[in-house]
């Protein structure tokens, strides 16, 4: 297939062949000379003092090297041991919890905190011995409620957090008491729990460090999505410069946000490496995944509405309580939640109060989206109930609120800048191409006929983009192949192939001869990793970047080559040419053999390669909209999607088909959370569902084929105009798919449920609304 532009085409992934054969390589494949195995001793209890370790028993097995407590740890780490929490906002005012130790050394605070690593000759032998290991446990009280966390009298994690409040998020702007003091407002309230979810990547966390004989410093490989933050990391923590420390992520099989930033165990493998002097491993169990991977969501809230009987919602006052865990992966929740709190609408006042709370349980950080699909769950509900309670369609009360063309860039009461947008244009395609009003006859007609059918749609804006800055490097071979090498890191977005797009039409490279070279500090430039749908938006500027400065060295030698002036050439349909005279032309191929094959003028310095950091001005704000279908069947509470239509505006679309997986995927996880994923520990801080016996993962059969579509609409905050697309279907879906829900038991006078909704929860509210309860 001829492809005259490649962006914007729909190409094949340039990664597929290697995933889909299997002849890549993960960190659970690295085979090194003498390499040793770890397995960690974790807690049992979720709040206890450890009076002591017996690992005598674990010694006398043969085949174990050693068990590491954090006493000989100790010896090891010569500096800050530090996890970066990762995108978004900052913790707010008053943030406050120390990191978690590597490993505990006199109190642990959930089940799963690492107290002792286990060194063997196989990783069979490391689990055994490590089952081995005698500690000495002392109960503490522990509380896993993050509202009865900060009472009171609540057991404290920490002796400096006072009522184990880690950070607090207060913004107040208009005039809020005057919105609901007004004689014509309705005022609506409702409660909203959003459930924690695990991530659950195909590829649990996965860790292998060796020492370096040659620099005498460390290589790690880490299923990471950050390979300079986590190098960064270790190196302080071990005391060695930077230069010293070599972090590898080889194929990252899924992050979603919870490979982000160090965790205890990278920290302890790297140190195990240059003490032991040889290479050790270790790979998680999909159990300790579930234990010890930090969980997502997990806020309570409570919302009010001043509305107009016209649908003019005037101001909110929310609180918002975040579950932060045992310790800060997430500080940033709280407030990232509240600064998206009015997602698409003009809503003039606002009063937040956004609160973290720590508990006895895994802590909780960045999972696709952290934070702005809480806030987009929180709003979508809320303008559905304002329409029932108002009796206004759903539709109608957002194209009501929506924020106008014409506002933009508009600031938000919560402080947000938005820099483009067009919300109606949005929500006419979405309706459109799902057949609402069809929708609501096929509706009314299956009423009729005892079966209840819900129509839920979303609008969603989310925030991404985030800096602080990105690179690349460009270098244009000798034979003319190109090789790009990119600070961000990623593990599935497909970037290898929208990079090469963006090359290939930018300075007529063969799509096939370039190649994209990430994740490894030792040959990639300085950069951020890959996290907040900031890849395209971040790491493609700065790959734009270098692209033309390396198109503007070709146009020099061209015009040597040419013997034409610079100015006179052009660069167009993939070759450097004389303006007005297009026979006279050359190809990349022809300009890099001379760059690289002397003879060139004094003043043109051999070689074509060239850097770029992109840092931008501001964050983008993708939105959408979101149409959904359902039938709740009343005698067993199972819903099931008949239709789901996604309108989604990303600004221009390099590569649709990457788009389109994106979309799919993040729908898979939106879905999933609205009525099958939870995180459950008992009120004793137990895990409940540590295996996916017990925590539900949706399988292909119960997800709908999806139906999608799309709006453009560009940023002016980037060269290329895009936004990013990697978490606005999870935004979207969930409220999407309560709303549709909530919808079909509208006859019941059911007016919420929490999710997920699960067929038991759903059938036990039908039931006590049939009982008048």
């Amino acid at each position: 297939m001829v492809i005259s532009h490649y962006v914007g085409a729909r190409v094949r992934r340039k990664e597929d062949p290697r995933l889909i054969t299997g002849t890549s390589m993960y960190v659970d494949d690295l085979q090194l000379p003498r390499m040793a195995h770890v397995a960690f001793v974790r807690s049992v209890y979720p709040h206890a003092r450890i009076r002591g370790i017996d690992a005598s028993a674990a010694l006398a097995m043969p085949g174990v090297i050693a068990v590491i407590t954090a006493k000989e740890l100790r010896q090891w780490l010569k500096g800050p041991v530090t996890a970066p929490e990762g995108e978004g906002e900052g913790g707010g005012e008053g943030s406050a919890g120390p990191a978690a130790e590597p490993l505990a050394s006199t109190v642990v605070r959930y089940v799963g905190e690492p107290i002792a690593a286990v060194v063997a000759e196989s990783r069979y032998v490391a689990e055994d011995a490590a089952g081995a290991v005698q500690v000495d446990y002392e109960p503490l009280p522990s509380v896993v409620d993050p509202e009865e966390a900060m009472r009171d009298g609540a057991p404290q994690l920490y002796p400096g957090v006072k009522n184990n409040i880690g950070t607090r998020w207060d913004h107040t702007h208009g005039d809020v008491e005057g919105a609901f003091s007004q004689p014509d407002v309705v005022v609506v309230k409702q409660r909203f729990r959003s459930q924690r979810v695990s991530g659950i990547s195909m590829e649990p966390r996965a860790i292998a460090a060796a020492p370096d004989p040659l620099t005498r410093g460390v290589t790690v490989w880490s299923s990471t999505q950050a390979p300079h933050w986590n190098r960064n990391a270790l190196a302080a923590a071990l005391g060695l410069p930077q230069s010293l420390v070599r972090v590898i992520a080889p194929e990252v099989g899924g992050g979603f946000g919870i490979k982000i930033g160090t965790y205890q165990e990278d920290f302890v493998l790297a140190a195990l490496a240059r003490a032991l002097n040889r290479p050790v491993k270790w790979v998680e169990s999909r159990s300790e995944h579930l234990q010890n991977t930090h969980h997502g969501r997990e806020q309570v809230v409570d919302y009010e509405a001043a509305v107009r009987r016209d649908g003019k919602v005037l101001a909110i006052r929310a609180t918002i309580i975040q579950n932060l865990g045992s310790h800060p992966r997430g500080l940033f929740l709280p407030a990232t939640t509240g600064s998206m709190l009015v997602g698409c609408y003009d809503i003039p006042a606002v009063e937040i109060h956004a609160y973290g709370v720590y508990t006895n349980t895994m802590a909780v950080g960045a999972y696709r989206g952290a934070g702005r699909p809480e806030a987009a769950y929180y709003i979508e509900r809320l303008m559905d109930i304002i329409a029932d309670e108002i009796g206004m369609d759903p539709a109608e009360i957002r194209r009501k609120n929506f924020i106008r063309p014409e506002q933009f860039p508009y600031t938000t009461a919560t402080g947000e800048r938005y820099d483009t947008g067009d919300y109606e244009k949005a929500l006419n395609k979405a309706l459109e191409v799902a057949d609402y009003a069809g929708l609501r006859r096929q509706q009314a007609e299956a009423r009729q006929q005892g079966r209840y059918l819900g129509v839920g749609l979303a609008s969603y804006v989310e925030i991404c983009g985030f800096g602080p800055w990105e690179s690349a490097m460009v270098r244009v071979e000798p034979s003319g192949a190109v090789s790009v090498f990119t600070g961000i890191s990623p593990h599935g977005q497909g970037e290898e192939t929208t990079f090469a797009q963006i090359v290939a039409d930018e300075l007529g490279a063969d799509f096939d001869e370039v190649v994209v070279y990430h994740g490894d500090t030792a040959n990639t430039p300085q950069g951020n990793g890959t996290m907040g749908s900031r890849s395209l938006v971040t790491g493609g500027s700065a790959l734009l970047g270098a692209i033309q400065k390396v198109r503007e060295k070709a146009r020099r030698i061209a015009a040597h080559l040419l013997e034409a002036a610079v100015e006179d050439i052009e660069y167009a349909d993939g070759k450097f040419r004389v303006k007005g005279a297009p026979d006279r032309a050359l190809t990349l191929r022809e300009i890099a053999a001379a760059a690289y094959g002397g003879g060139l003028p004094a003043d043109i310095e051999p070689g074509l390669e060239a850097s770029d950091f992109f840092a931008p001005p501001d964050e983008v704000f993708p939105f959408g909209t979101h149409v959904c279908l359902v039938e709740v069947m009343p005698d067993t509470g199972e819903v099931k999607i008949l239709k789901y239509v996604s309108v989604d505006d990303c600004g221009p679309r390099v590569s649709p088909l990457l788009v389109e997986g994106q979309v799919h995927g993040g729908l898979a996880q939106g879905i999933a959370q609205a009525l099958y994923e939870e995180v459950k520990y008992d009120e004793r801080g137990q895990l409940l569902t540590g295996t996916l016996m017990d925590y539900a993962v949706p399988r292909a059969t119960m997800l709908p084929a999806y139906i999608t579509d799309y709006t453009v609409t560009p940023t002016n905050l980037n060269p290329l105009g895009v936004k990013g697309i990697g978490e606005a279907a999870t935004i979207g879906s969930t409220p999407t798919v309560v709303n549709a829900v909530m919808d079909a038991l509208e006859p019941f006078g059911i007016r919420h449920i929490d999710i997920p909704l699960t067929p038991q929860k759903v059938w036990k509210a039908i039931q006590h609304a049939k009982q008048g309860r």
